[in-house]
């Protein structure tokens, strides 16, 4: 597991420690010797969001496939909210990433914000 964050420490912020569990189960399934289950926490999933967001944002100057959405009832605005959301959630997964533990106070403060 070590390996893991290490080869990709750049998402894998400092200020979230034990930010890795890893676990085997006695049991494997049917045919394997070993089953394992990994659950990590970290920035890296940003690069996903990023590629989805580069092929919704081709599709939909297009409008690939627009017609069955607004044949629902949908409207166009619908889409370019969302696109909106995608691009704002990440940022404030570029914002976290670059974040170091001395500012980690500063967005404790931030999400009290929110919960009002």
């Amino acid at each position: 597991m070590l390996n893991v964050q290490n080869k990709n420490s750049s998402y894998f912020v400092e200020w979230i420690p034990n930010n890795i569990k890893a676990s085997v189960c006695d049991i494997p399934p049917k045919g394997l010797k070993m089953a394992v289950a990994f659950a990590g926490n970290s920035t890296a999933i940003q690069e996903m969001f990023k590629r989805v967001a580069e092929y919704f944002t081709a599709m939909f100057r297009r409008k690939a496939f627009l017609h069955w959405y607004t044949g629902e009832g949908m409207d166009e605005m619908e889409f370019t909210e969302a696109e909106s959301n995608m691009n704002d959630l990440v940022s404030e997964y570029q914002q976290y990433q670059d974040a170091t533990a001395e500012e980690e106070g500063e967005f404790d403060e931030e999400e009290g914000e929110y919960d009002q």
